[in-house]
């Protein structure tokens, strides 16, 4: 499991621990709000009974206890109706308002607004039938203020959680970020200074060779590894350093790298280049931008297995230049475009999976450029583009 299989897990393990804790807070909170609503109902059936006995010949204890019991409810919205449903009406003909209980002022407003509000307890609750001496009427009742405001309840308790829980994730998956940045700077300043060591001797051992009857085309070669791992090491010391970038010719820059690559790489690989005649000047670090082309190079390279062809082109528009590295390798599957460039990520058994995600850093981060998959198919091939922005001279 490489890193970005680890913080995969722990992102997919967050997403399923918020999915379980919202599921049982709202299966309680709904079990909760249910009970609150049975309870109301018992409440209204027991104030429906209260209203039958004072219409009926009892004890004057009895109808004592019933006026208490329908004096208790003050909060839950009462519409009494006759049995067509429609409202008890006065002897003026208007609707009875000792049939209506807890309703506001503006619902008691007029007939439209009560008929309004009754469609409305209708959808929230079955009716109570209440027989009256062979007269039958409905009590119609909504929710009370504490149940409707209950509702939204599991809303909230649902919001602070996603929001808690995205804090979390936000604050490991930066530290985590910060962890391997660190981390990865301090093993290249590391392998700097053990490049260093060996890197002087060869210098010293070079000085020797010249001094002896050796081929100077040896010497040529080794001057040149030489240098090129000064350049190296000169790389490694910059990660994790904000690099100097200066106004250099781009088209020079991807020549360099293009002809030093290939001159140590499989003659099986068959090198093509397309650069405009006319320079093109780029705010750049020569060597960081020549790391990132050997790291799309060497990426290519291991994609074709060392045998194909491999194509770097130039181009450019008013305003960007584009560099394009065209391989015919195995090809990257599309859900996988974004991912290669995570850290850690690799294909390969071998290898730390860095590659991509320093070149992706040292383009977007360092030269506020862009990098990306331009396109892939599975055994045809993939083209990678970097886009940089041309300096105002050029423009």
């Amino acid at each position: 499991m490489n890193f970005s299989d680890e913080r995969n897990f722990s992102s997919y393990f967050i997403i399923i621990a918020v999915l379980v804790i919202t599921g049982l807070v709202l299966w309680n909170t709904s079990l909760f709000i249910q009970r609150l609503k049975d309870d109301e109902r018992t409440k209204i059936q027991i104030w429906a009974q209260s209203q039958k006995a004072l219409n009926s010949e009892q004890s004057d204890d009895y109808l004592e206890l019933s006026i208490i019991i329908g004096a208790t409810n003050k909060s839950i919205p009462i519409i009494i109706t006759d049995s067509t449903g429609d409202f008890v009406k006065d002897s003026l003909g208007n609707p009875d308002p000792s049939y209506f209980q807890n309703l506001s002022q503006n619902v008691m407003k007029n007939e439209e607004n009560l008929k309004s509000y009754l469609h409305t307890l209708k959808s929230e609750n079955a009716p109570i039938e209440l027989d009256l001496k062979g007269t039958v009427q409905y009590i119609y009742y909504g929710n009370s203020d504490i149940l409707n405001k209950l509702k939204y309840y599991p809303i909230t308790i649902a919001i602070i959680i996603f929001l808690l829980i995205g804090v979390i994730y936000f604050f490991f998956t930066t530290s985590k970020a910060s962890e391997q940045n660190k981390l990865w700077a301090g093993m290249a300043k590391e392998t700097a200074h053990q490049i260093g060591t060996p890197l002087s001797s060869l210098v010293g051992w070079n000085e020797i060779l010249k001094t002896e009857n050796v081929n100077p085309e040896y010497i040529t070669e080794i001057e040149k590894d030489i240098e090129r791992l000064k350049v190296i090491t000169e790389r490694f010391s910059k990660i994790g350093s904000i690099p100097n970038l200066e106004e250099v010719d781009i088209v020079e820059e991807t020549r360099n790298a293009y002809t030093y690559l290939q001159s140590r790489s499989s003659k099986l690989i068959n090198f093509s280049l397309n650069l405009p005649e006319k320079p093109i000047y780029v705010s750049l670090n020569s060597q960081l931008y020549s790391w990132t082309i050997e790291n799309l190079v060497k990426n290519a390279i291991d994609a074709m297995r060392g045998k194909g062809d491999l194509q770097i082109d130039l181009v450019d528009d008013a305003k960007r230049v584009f560099i394009r590295i065209k391989d015919t390798g195995k090809g990257i599957p599309k859900g996988k475009f974004t991912k290669i460039f995570e850290p850690g990520y690799t294909s390969k058994s071998r290898g730390w999976g860095l590659g991509l995600s320093l070149s992706k850093r040292i383009i977007e981060e360092y030269h506020l450029g862009k990098i990306k998959v331009l396109r892939s198919e599975i055994g045809i091939g993939t083209t990678f583009q970097i886009t940089l922005r041309k300096n105002e001279a050029t423009i």
